[in-house]
């Protein structure tokens, strides 16, 4: 599985896991079988208008063929990155900073799809990917967005992780009253709570961390919680 070092704004360095391009094929392969299925059942209930207007058909024709048009930018709009097959395959469609995408960037990407899913078979996004490394399809690399895993396939020696840039210097020598498990969790509900814009996760983190610790934080926030992770990472690796 593919992996990439991301940097947010707020200079937090995040490990993101690519989807694999299998698993990102099954997922569409769900999705179309969803639209497939709705395409016959909608046929089916069409068998009925017998006698309407011409007019009105070509009405009921438009309604319902929006849903099939815009199905991957509504599912991904209104489901948080994900459509029913990247759900069923556990994928996600994230900003390169780790951050929620905003609906421009879904709609960049989706628009895009004519051209490297639509007009080339899906040839154009299948290369685009391989080549590119970050699990960036054309539409991807226009809305600075990707593709990631969330399965939990890695071991907890590996979700502690982290590159540390050489020369990085530590703040806080009292991280190491913490375990790896204790870490982990930490770890896990810090990037959960970034993704999700939930500031008030990042807030209690703080306040939890820093008593622990018996620490006056000079740091925003979100700030300390990375330093923390950086400083076990550190400390951890070099002991």
């Amino acid at each position: 599985m593919d992996n990439f070092q991301i940097e947010t704004a707020q200079n937090v360095n995040i490990a993101q896991n690519v989807g694999g391009v299998g698993e990102r094929v099954l997922a569409f392969i769900v999705d179309y079988a969803i639209i497939f299925l709705y395409i016959v059942l909608v046929s089916i209930a069409l068998g009925a208008l017998d006698g309407v207007s011409e007019d009105f058909e070509i009405l009921v024709y438009m309604t319902i063929g929006l849903p099939i048009f815009c199905y991957s930018l509504l599912w991904e709009t209104f489901w948080n990155g994900r459509s029913p097959g990247k759900a069923l395959l556990k994928l996600r469609v994230v900003k390169l900073d780790g951050s929620k995408p905003a609906f421009s960037n879904y709609f960049i990407r989706w628009l895009l799809r004519i051209i490297d899913i639509s007009a080339t078979s899906g040839a154009l996004a299948l290369v685009t990917v391989l080549l590119n490394g970050k699990g960036q399809r054309l539409g991807d690399i226009a809305a600075s967005t990707t593709v990631i895993t969330e399965k939990k396939e890695i071991g907890l020696a590996q979700t502690l992780v982290m590159d540390i840039p050489e020369g990085y210097v530590p703040k806080y020598p009292q991280v190491t009253v913490f375990t790896d498990a204790e870490m982990s969790t930490i770890k896990s509900l810090f990037w959960d709570a970034k993704y999700h814009g939930n500031h008030n996760v990042i807030l209690k983190l703080t306040k939890r961390l820093s008593k622990v610790m018996d620490v006056t934080p000079d740091e925003t926030p979100i700030a300390f919680v990375d330093k923390v992770v950086k400083d076990y990472n550190f400390y951890t690796q070099n002991m």
